[in-house]
């Protein structure tokens, strides 16, 4: 069963992987149909490329609005 906004095709908005465990408990969206859908997806793994990511170390700063003392 497919919500009343639904016709032949799915709304995206329904199976976007954010929010179709939602629309599924809300029952505007079957597990059925979901599962279905997700079978008429491409493979696209092939397509995918390797991510690296460091994280900077924290850096002191400095006070807002704080001064910095005189140099003798």
């Amino acid at each position: 069963m497919i919500g009343d906004c639904m016709s032949d095709t799915l709304d995206l908005k329904l199976v976007d992987k954010r929010t179709a465990e939602r629309y599924l408990r809300e029952g505007q969206i079957d597990q059925k149909t979901y599962e279905r859908f997700l079978k008429t997806l491409p493979d696209v793994a092939e397509k995918s490329e390797p991510v690296t990511t460091s994280m900077a170390e924290d850096e002191e700063e400095p006070e807002a609005g704080g001064e910095e003392s005189p140099t003798p």
